[in-house]
């Protein structure tokens, strides 16, 4: 089988049939490569079973959200594309791990080591997807556009339903307070108020039912 530098061994584990054209391959090869994403769990608990979520589960239900939120952007959305998005942002924690939202020792290096991980990641593709996936990718993390605005809010509602749903989940972490919770889930509000007055309901009901605490007592009546 044919291989260069930019075929890691995860890929390069599955052997392609000789007669396969070399773009094929490569595409082939970036595809078995990212089946990786099944096996990187985060911190979220599901709702539907007692384990954490893993990247792809959560890759699904973003851009199950993206088709179903959509109307709700106040800037006009181009679908088709918020939903490459959501579906290539987290590819690249197969490299660099997933970063825990309140952790902000491993947030220090987070964009060094994600974007050496999109390096690696989109170079396995042929060099036209390479550049289109990553500028793509890019657009995402610098939020240049209404699109990566709006997949940046779903990014963020979604592990907040599920620790809604949950009764705390992630909220419950020694340290997190309601005020961590809606600072870090304030760009929800970038992109749609009405999504974000939704959020900041779930964080403070969360709060008056003792699901995550408070950042301080509430004044007594």
């Amino acid at each position: 089988m044919p291989h260069d530098d930019r075929t890691p061994k995860f890929a390069a584990s599955v052997r392609q049939p000789d007669t396969t054209p070399e773009r094929l391959r490569r595409q082939i090869e970036f595809i078995i490569e990212v089946d990786q994403l099944k096996n990187v769990f985060r911190q979220s608990p599901l709702l539907a079973a007692d384990r954490r979520e893993n990247d792809a589960e959560h890759s699904w239900h973003l851009a199950l959200m993206t088709l179903v939120l959509a109307e709700y952007a106040e800037e006009p959305v181009d679908p088709v594309k918020a939903l490459a998005m959501v579906i290539l942002h987290d590819l690249v924690e197969i490299y660099a791990g997933d970063t825990f939202l309140y952790d902000s020792a491993a947030a220090a290096d987070q964009e060094e080591r994600e974007r050496r991980a999109a390096d690696k990641l989109f170079a396995i593709l042929p060099d036209d997807q390479r550049d289109h996936f990553r500028a793509i990718w890019d657009e995402f993390e610098e939020r240049t556009s209404a699109e990566a605005r709006f997949a940046k809010a779903m990014d963020r509602l979604q592990p907040l339903l599920l620790n809604y749903g949950n009764r705390g989940g992630t909220w419950r972490t020694p340290g997190v307070t309601d005020a961590d919770v809606l600072a870090r889930k304030s760009v929800i509000g970038d992109s749609s108020a009405d999504l974000w007055r939704y959020a900041e309901t779930l964080i403070r009901t969360g709060a008056d039912n003792g699901w995550v605490p408070r950042a301080s007592a509430p004044p007594e009546s």
